[in-house]
């Protein structure tokens, strides 16, 4: 499978991440509207899990959120929050890319803290686009 980011760039996002979350990080994946990558999977948990179908409505619902919330009295879109038995997924999206972190139990205001750094990084790279 090709590199999506250099890297570089993916080690400096599993930092931004496991520097804000810690150990609750159990993965962080980094997508476009075509592909993934997969750039960090804490060594407790499955290496082999298939992740077309969560990153595939992951990218599904990129493109709604953007455009489905935009203009709303919520104010501006900052990220998905989804919630399971075993732990969290945020999806952080940039103009045309995105990143999934899946976490252990934390608080709101980490996951607050969470989407800005990984939002800002995006954000950095999409100037230099």
């Amino acid at each position: 499978m090709p590199q999506l980011l250099p890297d570089e760039a993916a080690e400096r996002l599993v930092s931004t991440c496991r520097t804000t979350v810690g150990d609750n990080a159990r993965s962080v994946t980094f997508f476009s509207r075509t592909d993934h990558e997969q750039l960090y999977l804490r060594d407790d948990l499955e290496q082999d899990a298939d992740l077309m179908a969560f990153i595939g409505t992951e990218r599904q619902d990129f493109a709604m959120a953007s455009d489905g919330y935009s203009g709303t009295e919520l104010g501006k879109y900052r990220y998905t929050l989804r919630v399971f038995e075993n732990g969290y997924a945020i999806r952080v999206d940039g103009r045309d890319k995105g990143v999934l972190v899946t976490c252990d139990g934390m608080a709101l205001r980490d996951f607050n803290h969470l989407a800005s750094a990984v939002g800002s990084t995006l954000e950095e790279w999409e100037g230099e686009d």
